[in-house]
């Protein structure tokens, strides 16, 4: 039998002995009635919406798309978590074995003597050589549902490990997502300095034509080179972010950095949605994998408390045997060599030092803080996506204030160059401009980024497309 028929079996078995089933019987926990995650709405939000595909596909990158599928199929956490989820249900189909008859089959031989206290005074016959072979039947009663709770715990745990594959596979094309959108704007910053530095090595030129034609001292060219000097140590640390984005997207995808590079990514190459789907926080308890492993740990620690109880009470077997038996093996399968035997044996706790009593209550205590942990865990889930949803709208501020300034300082920048050629201001106050359009470029760049990294953070904090409805396809 299969290991989902066995489960099937055992938790029918189960169902029929429900009645009398030890301890408390879960209920998933209602969740919270709320309507908002924030006080105020906010603008782009189509709250109540679900995401109905791959939420990563909202961006409309190809190039993500397929880097993201890459992962799916090469990552080897997504590979160990996996595995794990097939360990537990192969547990919970061994769980759910025990609570079915046991059939085996023994075959032995052996010398035995019986002594006058055993037989009495029946004639005692002389030590003989004995051969026996037949099926054994064993069968624990259980009556009291502690075996079918076992079998429901184990399930829980399953759950649990299914759900933890979907935290898994949210974190890895999430991670996909981030690391992407950190090598393109690693990119585009470093694509913003050496702009940058190429308008200072033009400051410079014109700084030294100025100072041949006797119009600046040396003073200005000092400067000049200074500027030039110090912008150019801004390149360093962004090329080391991008090798830093580049070898964790090759990890992620399961391939060693050192033979393989990603694609040419550009923040140009990321459409952000215009419409964000956000599932109510009613929903939002039925969607997020860490919400849904926390409720399974829940009915684990649940039906924890019925095994515990169910250790109280006497443990009653049912046993028998049958087959041929005889003193020669040649006679072993002869007519008339079949014997049988059936035995029923009750185990009672006496006396146990007040160990069953206190597993019980542990177990409901275990109960209760899984319970706590629940809420919290649906707690900050709720706080996430408020935060989020809050910096989106600052996001889209900054995005909009650093445009404002990029724009204003190309033109202080163009007016002051202007301005030196004619003699009417000083190397320094070119410099300044040059200075703040430096700030505002990288400025912008970083505000894009910015709200690229917040929206993908978004789609995670609600569960992106449910992956714990089902386990993510290999």
């Amino acid at each position: 039998m299969t290991p989902p028929r066995r489960i099937a079996a055992a938790v029918l078995l189960a169902a029929g002995l429900a009645g009398c089933a030890a301890g408390p019987d879960f209920h998933p926990p209602v969740p919270p009635a709320e309507e908002r995650y924030t006080a105020e709405p906010l603008q782009h939000v189509a709250l109540g919406d679900k995401i109905e595909a791959d939420w990563w596909t909202l961006f409309r990158s190809d190039a993500l798309s397929a880097l993201v599928r890459q992962s799916i199929d090469g990552n080897r956490s997504l590979a160990a978590a996996a595995a794990t989820l097939s360990q537990a249900r192969e547990l919970a189909a061994a769980q759910a074995g025990a609570l079915l008859p046991q059939v085996g089959l023994t075959a032995g031989t052996g010398r035995q003597k019986y002594g006058d206290e055993f037989l009495g005074p029946l004639p005692k016959p002389p030590p003989f050589t004995y051969f026996a072979l037949g099926p054994t039947v064993s069968y624990t009663l259980d009556y009291t549902g502690g075996g079918g709770r076992s079998v429901e715990r184990q399930l829980a745990l399953a759950e649990y490990q299914r759900q933890q594959l979907a935290a898994a596979y949210l974190t890895v094309t999430g991670s996909v997502a981030l690391q992407s959108i950190a090598i393109a704007s690693a990119r585009a910053q470093i694509a913003a300095v050496e702009g940058i530095l190429e308008q200072d090595r033009v400051n410079l030129k014109l700084v030294q034509a100025s100072f041949d034609a006797g119009a600046v001292s040396r003073l200005d060219i000092v400067s000049a080179r200074s500027q030039l000097a110090n912008d150019a140590t801004l390149l360093p640390p962004l090329r080391q972010e991008l090798s830093v984005a580049r070898h964790a997207l090759a990890i992620l995808l399961g391939r060693p950095p050192g033979n393989w590079s990603p694609p040419d990514l550009q923040l140009a190459d990321f459409t952000l949605p215009r419409e964000l789907p956000v599932s109510l926080p009613s929903e939002l308890a039925r969607r997020r994998p860490d919400i849904l492993a926390a409720e399974a740990q829940l009915h684990a620690a649940t039906a924890a408390v019925g095994i515990a109880e169910s250790n109280l009470y006497p443990r009653v077997t049912l046993g028998g045997s049958a087959g041929p038996q005889s003193l020669t093996l040649g006679q072993l399968f002869g007519g008339g060599n079949i014997a049988w035997g059936l035995i029923a044996s009750l185990v009672a706790p006496i006396f146990d030092g007040g160990t069953l009593r206190a597993e019980q209550r542990a177990a409901v205590e275990a109960t209760r803080a899984s319970a706590a942990n629940y809420e919290q865990t649906v707690l900050a889930a709720f706080g996430q996506v408020a935060d989020l949803l809050e910096a989106l709208e600052h996001d889209a501020e900054q995005l909009e204030a650093q445009s404002h300034a990029q724009e204003a300082a190309e033109a202080n920048l163009r007016l002051t160059r202007e301005s030196y050629n004619e003699g009417n201001v000083g190397v320094l106050q070119v410099l300044d401009a040059e200075r703040l359009h430096q700030q505002a470029r990288l400025g912008l760049v970083r505000a894009q980024a910015r709200r690229c990294l917040d929206t993908v953070q978004l789609f995670l904090a609600l569960g992106g497309n449910a992956p714990s409805a089902g386990t993510p396809a290999r």
